[in-house]
């Protein structure tokens, strides 16, 4: 089949890529000019997507990508994954219009519409379709066939990768249904289909409400625990060898990447929006995590005026990690961002160090940290070069290219935000 993939971002390019690799012929869709060149190039700006498997593709004539909104011409399915950020603290679903007013113009009859960007339910139905008819003339469900499919990529996850994470299917019609779920059943390892569209977008955002929830809950038990003196993660340890009814998280500076920011906000603005009722957990969810990155600075701050007798402002402080989760690029919505900017807003001397950042942020100097010499970002100010150099050390991201064992024996003290050290008396844990 012509399979169209408009979003080359951390959904769309691993969508496309393995469209082509089972044998469809699949146009990806990048209107930044500058991402598109790129991909065309044979050079994946997605670390899930290395270079080779790109470069495999485009050898193959089975994926092209282009910025030219012709190229969409005589798909077969058309999947939509761009960005559904939040603007002024409220849904901004103008990315999806876009796409679907530009995809309309090239329905044909048969035709596959599906949107994978998560959203809030009612999306499909009441926004994406009627664009769709509008801009093609056609009825959906009678000329052309629409779905839901929620994105559940893990950026970074070598274990859980798009082929055989179970997919989430749903159609407007039952043979809208049966044909959106036989492309993914091409590309999936399983597909699961949903009693009606609404249901899977429901679902979508109700995953990561429900980790949302679950992390500013023991983020919120880290800090009660940390007034009793009690520690919280050997607590957690504790719990978790309950083998019913129980399921581990683990605190840490706040939460970051698309989803969890992000998703349970849409659920939440909706049924006030369209109900005038409050998802009161989800709020009350959003308020702890927002929070965090305040109280890593406060436990910091706490931290330099018990030991050193001095405030932030003018510490030294070297920064581990600016990415939101371990082993990835991906920075958005970052919580050791904020900490970082906090820092220095408050007059800090912040090195940053993350090795998957480095180079992207422009012209870098090198540290020596680490297994290898790592990089820090250009923004830094500091001239120190050592561990022992710095007042305090706050690891914020754990990257496995850090020498944790190295890092405990040389800082003077560190602020361990994700607990993977071992506490002593210079090494504090959230």
């Amino acid at each position: 089949m012509h399979i169209c993939v408009l979003g080359q971002g951390y959904v769309g390019l691993p969508l496309a890529v393995r469209a082509a690799e089972v044998g469809h012929t699949v146009t990806g869709y990048e209107p930044d000019r500058a991402r598109c060149g790129a991909l065309a190039a044979g050079s994946s700006y997605v670390e899930d997507i290395g270079d080779d498997r790109l470069q495999a593709v485009l050898g193959s004539d089975t994926y092209y990508a282009t910025s030219d909104p012709q190229d969409l011409k005589g798909f077969d399915v058309a999947v939509i994954t761009v960005p559904t950020p939040l603007t002024d603290r409220a849904p901004d679903l103008s990315c999806v219009r876009d796409a679907g007013r530009v995809l309309a113009e090239w329905i044909e009859p048969g035709a596959t519409v599906v949107l994978e960007s998560t959203t809030h339910p009612g999306t499909t139905r009441d926004v994406l379709v009627p664009l769709l008819e509008e801009g093609s003339g056609l009825v959906a469900g009678r000329d052309f066939h629409v779905g839901f499919s929620p994105e559940r990529i893990d950026p970074g996850n070598a274990d859980w990768r798009l082929e055989n994470t179970p997919k989430i299917v749903a159609g407007l019609t039952e043979g809208c249904l049966e044909r959106v779920k036989a492309f993914y059943d091409t590309v999936t390892d399983v597909t699961v289909p949903a009693s009606g569209l609404e249901e899977a977008e429901l679902a979508k955002v109700f995953e990561n409400t429900y980790r949302h929830v679950n992390i500013a809950l023991v983020n919120e038990l880290s800090r009660m625990a940390h007034t009793l003196g009690v520690d919280v993660w050997h607590t957690l340890e504790l719990a978790a060898t309950k083998p019913f009814g129980f399921t581990k998280f683990l605190p840490g500076p706040g939460v970051g990447g698309h989803c969890l920011p992000i998703d349970p906000v849409y659920l939440s603005h909706h049924v006030k929006a369209r109900h005038g009722q409050t998802f009161r957990l989800i709020e009350l969810a959003q308020d702890i995590n927002e929070s965090q990155p305040d109280y890593v600075v406060r436990r910091l701050q706490d931290a330099l005026s018990r030991r050193f007798r001095r405030s932030v402002h003018g510490a030294r402080v070297l920064a581990l990690g600016a990415t939101y989760k371990p082993g990835t690029s991906d920075a958005r919505q970052s919580p050791a961002v904020e900490v970082i900017d906090r820092l220095r807003q408050m007059g800090a001397d912040v090195t940053v160090v993350d090795p998957y950042l480095g180079e992207a942020e422009g012209s870098c100097r090198e540290i020596p940290f680490g297994p290898t010499t790592a990089t820090a970002t250009a923004t830094a100010t500091a001239t120190a070069t050592a561990v022992s150099d710095f007042d305090a050390v706050v690891l914020l991201t754990p990257h496995g290219e850090f020498d944790l064992v190295r890092l405990a024996a040389e800082a003077s003290y560190v602020l361990d935000t994700r607990g993977v050290m071992a506490a002593e008396p210079h090494i504090e844990r959230l």
